[in-house]
C-alpha cells in the first residue's frame, strides 16, 4: 500500500534593513529554494519602519512555497536561515539583517506554546495591520484566505492609510530558485 504525502502552500514574508538588504533578501530566497518548492516571488518593496521608527528603511518581499513539512519544522528552518545569513540579536521590532516570518500554512490555524511563551502562530497574528507584509503577499497570493483573518487582497485594502509607506522598487528583483 502506497502513501500519499500532503503538500501545503505556505506564505513567508522577508524583510531586511541592515547590511546589503537586497542581497540579504536574494540570499534568503535562494536558500528557501533549497528547502522548499518556491512557486512565486513578490516584487521588492521599500518600506518605512513600523512600531520602532528610528531605524533605517526596510526592504520587504514575500514568497509562496509548497512543502510537505509541518509548521514547526518550517519555523526552525527559517530561524536557521536567519542565523546563516547573519542576523544579529537586537531588540524586538528593531533593525535586522534578515527577518523571515511564517505568515500562513495552508488553511490551518495553528498555535505552538512552549511553557508560557508563544513560539508560533499561523496565520501570523499581526499580518492584518502590516501593509509592508500584505503588499508583497498580494503579489504572490492575492486570493489566499488567512483563516480567521480574511483574504489577502481585502486586508490590503484595509491598510490603505499606510500606502505611502510602501513603495515598489522596479530595479530590485528576486528570482525563483530551482528546487534541488
Amino acid at each position: 500500500m502506497g502513501y500519499t504525502l500532503f503538500v501545503v502552500e505556505v506564505l513567508i514574508a522577508l524583510g531586511s534593513n541592515m547590511g546589503n538588504s537586497l542581497s540579504n533578501l536574494q540570499e534568503a530566497t535562494k536558500r528557501l529554494g533549497e528547502s522548499y518548492e518556491v512557486m512565486r516571488v513578490s516584487s521588492v518593496y521599500e518600506t518605512a519602519p513600523m512600531y520602532v521608527t528610528d531605524q533605517p528603511i526596510f526592504l520587504n518581499a514575500a514568497v509562496l512555497v509548497k512543502t510537505n513539512v509541518g509548521p514547526r519544522a518550517i519555523l526552525a528552518r527559517l530561524k536557521q536561515l536567519e542565523q546563516e545569513i547573519g542576523r544579529q540579536v537586537r531588540h524586538v521590532c528593531g533593525p535586522r539583517e534578515i527577518d523571515l516570518d511564517l505568515i500562513a500554512y495552508g488553511s490551518a490555524s495553528y498555535r505552538y506554546v512552549e511553557g508560557k511563551t508563544l513560539k508560533l502562530q499561523v496565520p501570523h497574528p499581526r499580518v492584518a495591520e502590516r501593509r509592508f507584509v500584505l503588499q508583497p503577499l498580494a503579489d504572490v497570493a492575492p486570493d489566499y484566505y488567512l483563516p480567521g483573518i480574511g483574504r489577502v487582497s481585502d486586508l490590503l485594502k484595509q491598510t490603505e492609510l499606510q500606502a505611502d509607506s510602501v513603495t515598489k522598487l522596479d530595479h530590485a528583483l528576486l528570482s525563483i530558485p530551482s528546487h534541488q
